[in-house]
């Protein structure tokens, strides 16, 4: 799939936004834009709006990108403190958004990003803000460059807002972690229900999109790291197919699994967002549907009783709609989850040694080691690095054993989907994207085997989660996989099930929840 294919289809659920929902503004909330201005966003509703609907109103002058972005600055404010999910503001964010209105103004603006707030994880270089992935270890003089995806998202016009909390190291640093936990940003809470965890790594990306704390955000994934935190809060997350989008400027896990892809409350906004991530956003045609379509149903029930009964439901929805659901079970998913792991430790101590060399603060694995011993406040919820230090003692990415290794992931991840898709004449795959939230626990760390998210993540092909419902008042989503390159079909194919199921609901930020948990 050519980078020209993503923008085809991502032009195409724009135009489908747009023809969906009429000219927006009839009868929608009011949203105040904060104390710079006595303005509100008039029918503009932050949880619902998509980019589309509002280059309609900046290209008609209706809207500013100042005003939507102080609206998204004023939200921050009164809504974070409840989730703790954006660590820092762009001290420059007002004046890209006032260069954007000039754009506007004359004519020349960029593409359909321009003037669009988005969040970043802070494990995504920026030049003008610190980049910690959670540790106080670079947590001093923020990178040189942007990351390369950055760089893009800037000449698209996008309006770097701010920086998201993270799991620390992306979960890669203790045994029993506690996701959406930083040394640097504390604990992420998950917004529908708030002593409930929001899944990791991409914590903060997932949580603010979830409480319309930014248009869009960026997240990385190296195996469920976009799609569980985007089950988990209600949203939309988008794993590209690997080297779509650059990762040049990310802190690494690995660089055979690694990817940053875009997180938001629809299916049109993600594609817009990959699009201008992956470097192209031009081009038309039509989004597809589901009649016809066939989508084999990976049911997981190990992931609890309401979770297999929202996925029969879900498939009941489907099949209404003109889809064919059949079910499917990925071969060769032990020896996945046999191989990963060693493989994993090997990638990150030849990845994170060359990131560290280029940053200040602790210039390889072993100093970051030694750094986590001598500083307290990197204990404070999960006291171990035991992945580390197995990482140190790893055997090199040039032995022998760990090459044989990572050959065969490769092998048996591709397989695994292509033979399930082949052998059933599939579309896709579909399963759940993740259990109901757990309760968040320093202690006991995560309760998170969620196994749906490996064969794409370690083959190197796309994955979707869009909202497929709620057990209790805790979201669930379904992921959706497809063979490699195969973006664009998935994101159409997504566009046509979130319209479907119509799952999406903003958060009430409940203190606690008794249903819906399977641990």
């Amino acid at each position: 799939m050519t980078k020209r294919s993503v923008a085809t289809v991502t032009a195409a659920l724009a135009v489908a936004a747009l023809v969906a929902s009429g000219v927006p503004g009839q009868g929608a909330m009011a949203v105040e834009s904060g104390a710079e201005s006595s303005t509100p966003l008039r029918g503009v509703d932050l949880d619902t709006v998509t980019i589309p609907e509002l280059q309609v109103r900046m290209k008609s002058g209706s809207l500013t990108s100042s005003a939507l972005t102080r609206a998204y600055l004023q939200r921050i404010k009164a809504v974070d403190p409840k989730i703790d999910a954006v660590l820092r503001i762009s001290p420059t964010a007002l004046s890209q958004a006032a260069a954007s209105d000039v754009r506007h103004r004359l004519g020349k603006v960029r593409g359909p990003l321009d003037g669009i707030p988005v969040l970043l994880k802070d494990n995504v270089n920026t030049r003008d803000m610190p980049t910690t992935a959670g540790s106080l270890a670079l947590a001093g003089s923020p990178p040189a460059t942007d990351a390369e995806l950055v760089g893009r998202l800037r000449a698209a016009g996008a309006v770097i807002l701010g920086k998201t909390n993270m799991s620390e190291w992306a979960n890669f640093r203790a045994a029993r972690p506690t996701s959406g936990w930083s040394a640097v940003g504390g604990q992420t809470h998950n917004p529908y229900v708030l002593d409930r965890n929001p899944c990791g790594s991409s914590s903060g990306s997932a949580a603010a999109i979830a409480a319309s704390l930014a248009q869009v955000a960026v997240g990385t994934e190296t195996d469920g790291s976009i799609v569980c935190p985007a089950g988990m809060n209600g949203i939309v997350g988008h794993k590209p197919s690997l080297g779509l989008v650059s990762q040049s400027g990310v802190v690494p896990i690995s660089a055979e699994q690694d990817t940053a892809g875009p997180m938001a409350r629809n299916v049109v906004d993600t594609a817009l967002t990959l699009s201008a991530l992956s470097g192209d956003d031009t081009a038309v045609t039509r989004p597809g549907g589901l009649r016809g379509k066939r989508i084999g149903l990976w049911r997981l029930p190990s992931l609890g009783a309401g979770v297999d009964a929202l996925m029969t439901r879900t498939a009941e929805r489907l099949r209404a709609a003109g889809a064919q659901v059949v079910e499917v079970t990925p071969p060769y998913q032990d020896r996945l989850a046999e191989l990963e792991f060693p493989a994993l430790l090997s990638e990150f101590h030849r990845d994170v040694d060359t990131y560290l060399a280029s940053r200040e603060g602790p210039r390889d694995l072993a100093g970051l080691i030694e750094f986590n011993r001598t500083h307290p406040a990197e204990r404070t919820c999960f006291a171990g690095q035991e992945l580390f230090e197995q990482a140190l003692a790893a055997p090199s990415t040039t032995d022998p054993g760990y090459r044989a290794m990572r050959a065969e992931l490769n092998d048996l991840s591709r397989r695994s989907i292509d033979e399930t898709m082949a052998a059933h004449d599939l579309d896709a795959i579909a399963s759940p994207a993740n259990p109901p939230a757990w309760t968040t626990d320093c202690a006991r760390g995560d309760n998170d085997v969620i196994p749906s998210s490996t064969p794409a993540a370690v083959a190197g092909y796309p994955s979707l989660s869009v909202p497929a419902g709620f057990v209790g008042e805790l979201p669930v989503g379904l992921l959706l996989m497809a063979g490699d390159r195969q973006d664009t079909a998935l994101l159409s194919l997504g566009a046509a099930v979130e319209q479907r199921l119509d799952a999406w609901r903003a958060p009430r930020y409940l203190p606690s929840s008794s249903s819906g948990t399977i641990g």
